[in-house]
């Protein structure tokens, strides 16, 4: 069997893979980077929106701000990791484990996770 990167013969083990440490390393580099970029442009606007709602100071998990401060910060709303509808329909949407609320006077409830 050959080194699934570089295709030099392996030596050892049946089940060997790579011929070393860097051939294992950039084989799962190529693979395992974003597709596209599309991707990187999501995952970069979600890292970005996820370092402006750490900023705030959370007290007791709660914050408070408003709409268009966090659009001057360059906060994308339309980018989020989940989000959840409540019986009484507000909406809370998730970046990880910062959560927030958008009000109607615009407002913003913002609520940080205390799990893990």
């Amino acid at each position: 069997m050959n080194c699934l990167e570089c295709d030099e013969r392996l030596v050892g083990r049946s089940d060997k893979k790579f011929c070393n440490d860097s051939c294992r390393n950039s084989f799962n580099n190529k693979h395992n980077k974003d597709t596209s970029n599309l991707m990187r442009r999501i995952n970069a606007q979600l890292r970005r929106n996820y370092r402006i709602l750490q900023n705030y100071e959370f007290d007791k998990g709660v914050s408070k701000t408003t709409t268009t401060k966090l659009s001057a910060e360059g906060f994308d709303f339309e980018y989020f990791t989940q989000h959840k509808i409540y019986d009484t329909g507000s909406v809370r949407r998730v970046i990880y484990d910062i959560s927030y609320e958008i009000l109607e006077n615009g407002y913003v409830n913002l609520m940080r996770s205390t799990a893990p």
